[in-house]
């Protein structure tokens, strides 16, 4: 499924990325300089057109930020900052941003009665002069001002000709860009239409939309304040902001660009940059990524359900909106106790096996593969799975088995270090190997390849790239736990992952150790029997 046609049939839609400013604003999140500035470049080369950089009259390290901010090709950096404090007066915190240099200001004011009296505890018509002055003020020394309406949408349900007497006010003094923002995050998508409808037929000057999650709607509020007329949209990669967030840019870019025609970004390449720097933002804040989040996510394009996976197969429309390497995602498929006959088959043609669905060797697998779940997951193990199919077809047979394994591990100068031996049957010779490691699997692992090794070379290449324990469930008496091992293994070619649950995690990690040199001594043997044909 193609972008739909007319990438650029809609009037370009403006995106302002303030994940610097607002973002920074999230509990638990907390960039450094050098955060900041590595994420300024990785925003430009996505291409968004203004990156609102931090407030440069609240804090040092912003300053800094806006004095080494340099090479950017593509977006502009803004400075941020709200109107003057007191009409007719000079103002530091203007000052602050005009010392950025930069070329343009985003300002916030008043749009809300009750802020303007209770909070700014000005007279209406006094905050209608402190948002035209600030806008003139900057303008008179070179900038161009982006106006944010704070609270815009409160504001107008309380006292509609006042909210906009304010967003005049701003058009009047020269704001290039109003924006409408909802900033208790309160508003829903179906007020946010009509409002911002009305808007549009009060104001000549190009409209914005700056949304909050706290009502779980900031995406679908952006959306339909473009659908009303908004050609300027303000968020943050992965809405990260205060209290619920703001607009998830990830999500909105890829909406208007692929759903509503809007030309965003620099067009269709950039959309493929969304996953990456959604990955980037939480790798540098040291956040878990969202595997559930829309587009992006690992899940996003995951498909689990049986009857899912059988129509995938057939047509990837059926169960997808979007082509996900559209958005710099990919599809995966994952066999549990929900899969069907159609995941079985999806791994033999991986494996390059033309089955049938009524093969034996596939339903076999398949309750195999329900026997598993009743205490683990399969979930994203493909080795351990294709594994199970190349030995129920009997191409597979095992050619080595651990007939005894002892690990131990012990504290050695205020560190752990581990001694592992076994015993291993490689085809008809009995191996006794020992070694050590950091842990007992690591040294079990170690012992383990010193034996398959002498007869099997293939396999040195072989490496662990990734060792995960989970506690599954008890039994059904409540006495024990069942641990889930997964592991990841790579040989410079590829990679595969195998799953094993048991009540002892090392018995466990020694059977999805060995699964995973059985699964790629299996693979070398289909490869050697198709070049023999």
């Amino acid at each position: 499924m193609a972008a739909r046609p007319g990438w650029y049939r809609m009037a370009r839609v403006e995106v302002l990325d303030t994940t610097l400013r607002d973002g920074s604003q999230a509990a638990g999140v907390s960039f450094t300089l050098e955060d900041k500035l590595a994420i300024a470049r990785e925003l430009d080369r996505l291409g968004v057109d203004f990156i609102e950089g931090g407030w440069p009259g609240s804090n040092p390290k912003d300053i800094m930020f806006f004095k080494q901010v340099r090479g950017l090709t593509r977006a502009n950096v803004t400075a941020f900052g709200s109107t003057k404090r007191a009409p007719g007066q000079p103002d530091a915190n203007l000052d602050a941003i005009i010392s950025s240099d930069v070329k343009y200001a985003t300002i916030f004011g008043k749009s809300w009665i009750l802020h303007v009296k209770e909070v700014l505890k000005v007279s209406p018509e006094e905050n209608l002069r402190l948002i035209s002055e600030s806008i003139e003020y900057l303008r008179e020394h070179g900038l161009e001002v982006i106006y944010d309406a704070e609270h815009f949408f409160d504001g107008f349900k309380e006292n509609r000709e006042y909210a906009l007497a304010t967003v005049k006010a701003a058009e009047e003094a020269g704001a290039r860009t109003i924006v409408l923002a909802d900033t208790n995050g309160g508003t829903l998508p179906h007020e946010v239409l009509r409002i911002v409808s009305e808007v549009r037929g009060a104001v000549s000057r190009p409209l914005g939309i700056h949304a909050h999650n706290d009502s779980g709607t900031a995406v679908a509020n952006s959306l339909m304040a473009v659908v009303a007329g908004a050609t300027h949209v303000q968020g943050t990669i992965n809405g990260i902001g205060e209290r619920c967030g703001n607009a998830d840019l990830i999500q909105i870019i890829p909406a208007l660009a692929l759903k509503l025609g809007h030309e965003v970004l620099g067009g269709p390449e950039d959309l493929k940059k969304l996953k990456a720097i959604s990955s980037y933002v939480y790798n540098i804040l040291n956040m878990k990524e969202n595997p559930y989040q829309p587009y992006v996510g690992a899940y996003a394009f995951t498909h689990k359900g049986g009857v899912h996976i059988d129509a995938m197969l057939k047509n990837p429309r059926t169960y997808e909106h979007i082509q996900p390497e559209l958005v710099g995602n990919a599809r995966n498929y994952v066999v549990t106790e929900l899969a069907g006959r159609s995941s079985v088959l999806r791994y033999a043609s991986e494996l390059g096996l033309s089955l049938s669905k009524n093969d034996p060797a596939i339903a076999k697998t398949l309750q195999e593969i329900k026997e598993f779940e009743l205490y683990g997951s399969l979930e994203n193990a493909d080795g351990s799975v294709k594994l199970m199919l190349l030995r129920n077809l009997g191409f597979y047979r095992d050619q080595f088995d651990v007939l005894h394994w002892q690990a131990t591990s012990r504290l050695v100068n205020g560190g752990v270090e581990a001694d592992a031996e076994l015993i291993v049957r490689v085809r008809d010779n009995i191996y006794y190997e020992r070694d050590s490691g950091v842990g007992p699997v690591h040294a079990l692992d170690n012992a383990l390849r010193r034996a398959i090794t002498k007869v099997f070379s293939e396999l040195r290449p072989v490496s662990l790239q990734n060792f995960k324990v989970s506690v599954v469930e008890g039994d059904s008496k409540g006495t024990a736990s069942y641990v889930r091992v997964f592991i990841e293994f790579g040989d410079g070619n590829g990679t595969w992952r195998t799953s094993a649950v048991s009540k002892n995690i090392i018995e466990a990690s020694v059977k999805a150790l060995t699964d995973g040199y059985h699964f790629k001594l299996a693979v070398e043997a289909l490869r050697s029997e198709r070049s023999l044909r």
